[in-house]
């Protein structure tokens, strides 16, 4: 259920391009390459859902902005990835498709919401995705379907032409959003960046910033620092040894890298930084009826299941009533405090060149209902918990990430790892993550999708 709609043009376009070939006609670095594109985002005479009822039937007349920069490097859309509904949930479930299964085992959620996109990467139907990530959206799907993804620095990318702010509402999703590709390998997600980023004419606060020079540091120059959970935060043991493997390599090929965690307020972080989304979707997600169903029941699941100190940290009645009625100062007052988190994480970055935490407290876990509990270590870690709890703090900061495939569980599921770097260091962070790869990497196709 990876893939939703297809492109029934996808075939001619092909042919056309193998034309061009012979003629010596080049369209671009992507030419012919097949691609699929998360369906939130909008492509011309192609059916874009985002997983919304009411738009079941919608066909847009142009497509976003980076569908554009991706057609005109030539790629070839063979269809649109299924998501979650509006692109607002930990799976990719909806009431249009299937739900997206997990490639390594379908009794698994591949995540949400670009669980379609990583799944249809994992898989080799797709060489190249594009997903959005508000608060893991790429990153946990990409850990739980064993891919390479990359949210780059806020307002780097443009998201023009993205649901979930349906067609002819305003844009209200303004701070903690990125775009960014999912691909096998590090530097498919290097190409993919290159050709969509940048200023747009659509979105005037995309930050006209130069891509940054590669400083090319041996391996062996480089700081790194590490960790493998907060303190706070249970994560599941697995992922815990898998990051310590990672650590061990490291210091084996005689690399330095230390232990650390950033001076941060686990929970602060964590409230602020879901205040703020509430903020953000409160008036871009259509009030409906059907809608208002299935989030209560999350809601309340979140508030009154799992383990009691976890639930303080996941903190739902905190900032539910703020989304009921939110105020202009409430906001402002958000945002200050956001600048101050921004300014000291860049401060505490100045010493290192990337630092590797987890993506989630979790890995892939079986279908659920949304906000149904994971148990972790024997632990019940509150639903949005689980899965935003280490990807979060990043949208919150707007710092750069490459997540990559670490290793595997005993059961076969995937682990992954996220790379963070400096702000608007995209090219050094990919460059290093590259390295990195090369030593520390463990990317395999599902056992099912293997190439013969």
């Amino acid at each position: 259920n990876a893939v939703c709609t297809l492109n029934d043009k996808a075939l001619e376009t092909a042919k056309q391009a193998d034309e061009a070939l012979t003629k010596g006609d080049n369209w671009g670095l992507l030419h012919g390459v097949p691609i699929t594109i998360k369906d939130i985002f909008e492509t011309s005479e192609l059916l874009t859902t985002a997983g919304y009822k009411p738009l079941k039937d919608y066909i847009p007349t142009s497509d976003a902005t980076v569908v554009q920069r991706l057609r005109d490097a030539g790629a070839i859309i063979l269809g649109k990835s299924n998501t979650a509904e509006l692109a607002g949930e930990y799976q990719s479930v909806n009431d249009i498709f299937p739900a997206v299964n997990n490639p390594w085992n379908f009794k698994y959620t591949a995540g949400g919401s670009s669980g379609g996109s990583a799944a249809s990467v994992a898989a080799g139907f797709s060489a190249l995705d594009i997903g959005n990530d508000v608060s893991g959206s790429i990153r946990q799907p990409a850990h739980f379907c064993g891919v390479y993804g990359l949210k780059p620095t806020e307002r780097r990318v443009s998201s023009a032409g993205q649901i979930p702010e349906v067609p002819g509402q305003p844009k209200c999703i303004r701070q903690m959003q990125t775009v960014g590709p999912l691909a096998r390998c590090v530097e498919d997600l290097r190409l993919c960046f290159t050709l969509i980023a940048g200023v747009d004419i659509r979105q005037p606060d995309i930050a006209p910033v130069p891509f940054d020079t590669i400083t090319d540091k041996s391996l062996q120059d480089l700081r790194i620092t590490w960790m493998d959970g907060w303190d706070k935060l249970p994560v599941d043991a697995e992922i815990k040894s898998a990051i310590k493997t990672v650590s061990d390599k490291l210091v084996e090929a005689k690399i330095q890298i230390e232990s650390w965690k950033p001076p941060f307020d686990v929970e602060e972080t964590l409230h602020l930084s879901d205040l703020i989304v509430a903020y953000n979707f409160v008036y871009s997600q259509p009030v409906d009826f059907a809608t208002a169903k299935k989030r209560i029941p999350m809601i309340l699941r979140e508030m009154t299941e799992g383990d009691r100190e976890l639930r303080k940290i996941s903190n739902m009645g905190d900032y539910l009533p703020k989304l009921l009625n939110p105020t202009l100062k409430g906001y402002f007052t958000a945002l200050t405090r956001r600048d101050e988190l921004i300014s000291q994480m860049d401060k505490a970055m100045e010493p290192w060149d990337v630092w590797l935490c987890p993506v989630a407290v979790t890995v892939a876990f079986t279908h659920r209902p949304m906000g149904k509990f994971i148990d972790v270590n024997g632990r019940k870690v509150p639903y949005l918990l689980a899965n935003g709890g280490y990807t979060s703090l990043l949208n919150l900061t707007g710092h750069p990430v490459v997540v990559i495939p670490i290793g595997f569980t005993e059961d076969g599921l995937p682990i992954g790892m996220q790379i963070v770097g400096k702000r608007w260091k995209e090219m050094e962070l990919l460059s290093i993550a590259e390295k990195l790869d090369e030593i520390i990497g463990d990317f395999r196709n599902p056992d099912l999708f293997k190439q013969q």
